[in-house]
């Protein structure tokens, strides 16, 4: 029996990943392919619904991307987000225009027609907006289904061809009933079933990790973050013990990090695992550098380095399993996304590697990573670990990397996420963690002057780390964290909390 399928068309959007996440999260499978896939493939994949994602391009521009335009004779319900609703406007005759008054941000959303994508959901909600061009003239067959202040076709449906098209992303979370939006479309439009889970995908990826692998052997980048973790099971289930582990401390580890990992995968896990100590050597490669993405580069290739030195020890290696996952994929840059900040596993990776990559995450989202460890039994504790960067603490020591400032980010990050703990918020707040700026600043400590470091606390909550907004920690507990680190740790009078979401900012400060 086939399973529901939704084919989304990648048009370079920011949140075309999003998207994604969303169809999977409501129980349908789904793929992202280039936007330029040929007709004849498209009919291939026999797909229930397609979603044609956001993009930057203008569709009037001379190289805008473009779709085969059969694929609206194929008698399937397609749904246009964004630059996907603007393409199906020009597509149809319709009018797209720049202008005057760009949106960007929440929109208050009058929705003028409650039958399909938008029945039960009211007459207005909040909707996310991101665009410079707008659908000026409706095209012949469509009709308004919603309008902004300054938008009159936020949305249009075509009844009769099932064509929705819509100017702002249902796929985020700041879209009030987003995914009530795309449930609509998938349930109601395109009539599917709720058929696919996050086990099937784990059924689905050891097959294919087995098949790809065979009887090769592949060695596992452990760092003991949720990611790591997750890749490494789930390809131990493929190849059992073809499978060696190499946890490398870099000497940016979190406090006690190092002993916690391997006694973690020692005792919980029947897996070949090796612990490499290359402290000095990382430290070493790092001293003076202060660019973040120098930084990153570096430790990206001194851990291959490390891999391929460790490959020689054992017989016959030619696989790396990494656990990238999508955000640091598209933050690292793809050919339709430009680069945020290099991830070590990914922009951060020398050209001359003498392993294939195997990353069996890399299109999934940190919360689906907990859920796929979840249908393989990984327990709770290591699941629920904070997020922790590969660089690790090489980017939340912004500046020159030194041993006296390494133990003071490593003693007050501790205290921080004590703290929180204590106050049972550490399953409430998505990620927490204390950054060392690289600023200085006078102070008083009994009745002399201090010029000493100040420590930023960053917390934050998120689904998926593509977007995320500050904790509104209570006041008590930050005071409860701040005279804690300024009275323990050596070198700090000042403690500053970061109250920017993402966007503008990013989660880690490089």
């Amino acid at each position: 029996m086939k399973n529901s399928y939704i084919l989304i068309m990648d048009f370079g959007g920011q949140y075309s990943q999003l998207i994604a996440r969303r169809v999977r999260e409501l129980g349908i499978f789904c793929e992202i392919l280039p936007f330029d896939i040929s007709i004849d493939r498209i009919k291939s994949k026999n797909s229930d619904g397609i979603i044609l994602s956001g993009g930057s391009s203008s569709v009037y521009g001379d190289n805008s991307p473009k779709c085969d335009k059969r694929i609206f004779d194929l008698d399937i319900p397609i749904l246009g987000i964004c630059y996907g609703g603007q393409l199906i406007a020009n597509y149809f005759d319709g009018k797209v225009m720049r202008a005057q008054e760009r949106e960007y941000g929440k929109s208050r959303l009058n929705i003028v027609d409650n039958d399909g994508i938008f029945e039960g959901l009211g007459d207005e909600l909040n909707c996310w907006m991101s665009h410079t061009d707008f659908i000026s003239e409706l095209p012949e067959g469509f009709d308004v289904i919603a309008k902004t202040e300054s938008c009159p076709v936020a949305a249009m449906k075509n009844k009769r061809k099932n064509i929705y098209a819509l100017q702002f992303h249902p796929e985020v979370n700041h879209t009030e009933r987003g995914k009530d939006i795309i449930e609509k479309f998938l349930y109601k439009i395109c009539k599917l079933t709720r058929d696919w889970n996050m086990g099937d995908f784990a059924e689905e990826e050891i097959k294919r990790i087995r098949e790809k692998i065979g009887k090769g052997k592949a060695i596992c980048a452990l760092s003991g973050g949720v990611d790591s973790s997750v890749a490494a099971v789930l390809v131990h289930r493929a190849i059992g013990k073809n499978l060696t582990c190499i946890f490398v401390d870099h000497g940016l580890l979190r406090k006690d990090e190092g002993d916690q990992v391997e006694r973690i995968f020692k005792e919980r896990f029947d897996m070949n695992l090796i612990r490499v100590n290359a402290q000095k050597r990382f430290l070493s490669k790092l001293e003076g550098i202060t660019d973040p993405e120098r930084k990153r580069k570096i430790i990206g290739e001194e851990f291959i380095r490390v891999f391929e030195e460790e490959k020689k020890k054992l017989d016959s290696v030619d696989y790396l399993v990494q656990g990238t996952i999508y955000p640091d994929v598209i933050e690292s840059g793809t050919d339709k996304a430009s680069v945020i900040k290099s991830h070590h596993n990914v922009g951060g990776l020398p050209e001359d590697v003498d392993f294939e990559i195997v990353e069996p995450l890399r299109e999934l989202f940190k919360d689906e990573v907990r859920e796929l460890g979840r249908s393989l039994n990984i327990p709770e504790d290591v699941l629920m670990r904070q997020p922790f960067p590969g660089p690790g603490l090489a980017i939340r020591v912004l500046g020159n990397i030194t041993e006296e400032k390494l133990y003071i980010l490593r003693e007050a990050d501790y205290i921080f996420r004590n703290e929180i703990k204590n106050a049972g918020l550490d399953e409430e707040i998505w990620q927490y963690f204390a950054v060392l700026p690289n600023i200085k600043s006078v102070g008083v400590m009994g009745d002399g002057r201090t010029y000493a470091h100040t420590i930023a606390l960053r917390a934050v909550n998120s689904s998926d780390g593509m977007t995320s907004d500050w904790s509104k920690i209570p006041y008590e507990v930050l005071e409860k964290v701040s005279n804690k680190i300024v009275n323990t740790v050596d070198g700090v009078n000042r403690i500053v909390y970061d109250i920017t979401s993402k966007p503008p900012s990013t989660i880690e400060w490089e």
